[in-house]
């Protein structure tokens, strides 16, 4: 991701890096095949360091936040992000504070607490999880990396967009497919496209930004239906896909302008469709994906259908993270059964 110190906020020699970006943008003719998509492609945000894309905005915002003096820094997440904040926060040698909802999935409750995280469970969602931040943070003398409270963030995932212009030799896809909860990545991939053509390294024409969303939490689905500016509060938010459990995203004008502006569209998914096409993903092509890729995925397949998107469009699907880190949703697809409690926990490569 460092390649492109150039255009973020400081120079690559400071960075608080784990390797961080430069993710596979791969061809999908199996499942192009099957959804009638000649040019059809996948970036593998799961590849990251910490599994998912939130390492880009976490590795330039750590770097920032020691560079500026910040020693105690505090997230709420809904999982992704605070593993990364964890992880960042340990290689620089800086105190992290985590808030998540008491049901994230297991793998960023462990691995936050691995990286010697300070990890608060909370019944709630993301929203209530911020607000203790906002309540004690002064109190506390934490500095705060929520999404869009801080500038740093957004300039490393902005770097997604600089990647897939450079993968496909400084050109842009007919259409981009973006599961959005905070939808903090695709405001930035807008962004680096604004600072591509100010460059002169791509033209005007912009891809279709569409947005996607879970049935159970789709607070820009409605807003863009509704041709609102901004979104409402959703209520009892729920999905599988625990990326996309936002009810009300801190961008939403900015996710809703970017989808305008491009011509895009947002859309729901319900839970059934992103496990299903979540699996059809790993099983055409070989790719473990979150359930926001999945979501991605069934939502190509609907807008093909309806002829939103051609068959001859270039279309890129963004997968966000790995499916390693949401195995409680995919066990629900593949239960095992064992002779002894002890068997479903790995027999004895694990502790009793």
């Amino acid at each position: 991701m460092w390649r492109y110190a150039a255009v973020l906020p400081v120079d690559a020699s400071k960075a608080v890096t784990l390797g961080e970006g430069w993710t596979p943008l791969s061809r999908l003719p199996r499942l192009g095949a099957r959804l009638d998509a000649a040019d059809l492609w996948l970036k593998d945000e799961g590849r990251n360091p910490t599994g998912s894309f939130k390492a880009r905005g976490l590795s330039v915002a750590v770097t920032m936040a020691r560079k500026l003096g910040a020693r105690k820094l505090a997230i709420p997440s809904a999982g992704n992000a605070a593993s990364a904040l964890a992880a960042y926060a340990a290689a620089a040698g800086l105190e992290a504070h985590i808030f998540m909802p008491d049901d994230v999935p297991q793998s960023n409750f462990i691995d936050c607490n691995a990286y010697g995280a300070r990890v608060t469970l909370v019944n709630g969602l993301i929203g209530d999880c911020g607000r203790i931040v906002a309540e004690r943070k002064h109190r506390e003398g934490w500095f705060d990396v929520s999404t869009l409270k801080e500038p740093y963030r957004i300039e490393g995932k902005k770097t997604m967009g600089y990647e897939l212009a450079e993968q496909l030799n400084w050109t842009l896809p007919d259409a981009i497919l973006y599961p959005c909860g905070g939808g903090v990545g695709l405001i930035g991939m807008w962004k680096a496209f604004a600072e591509l053509e100010t460059l002169g390294l791509i033209g005007p024409d912009r891809p279709r930004m569409i947005a996607v969303q879970a049935a159970g939490c789709q607070p820009l689905t409605q807003a863009f239906e509704r041709g609102a500016s901004e979104s409402e509060f959703f209520e009892n938010a729920h999905t599988v896909a625990s990326g996309l459990r936002v009810p009300k995203p801190l961008g939403d004008f900015l996710i809703l302008r970017a989808v305008r502006e491009s011509r895009g569209v947002v859309i729901s998914i319900s839970d059934e469709e992103i496990m299903d096409s979540s699996i059809l993903l790993a099983q055409q092509e070989g790719i473990f994906a979150a359930p926001e890729g999945g979501a991605c995925v069934a939502a190509a397949a609907k807008l093909l259908a309806s002829g939103f998107l051609k068959s001859n469009h270039r279309i890129v699907i963004y997968n966000t993270g790995s499916g390693l880190k949401y195995l409680e949703a995919y066990s629900a697809r593949f239960p095992r059964f064992a002779a002894r409690e002890t068997d479903k926990l790995g027999g004895l490569i694990t502790p009793r």
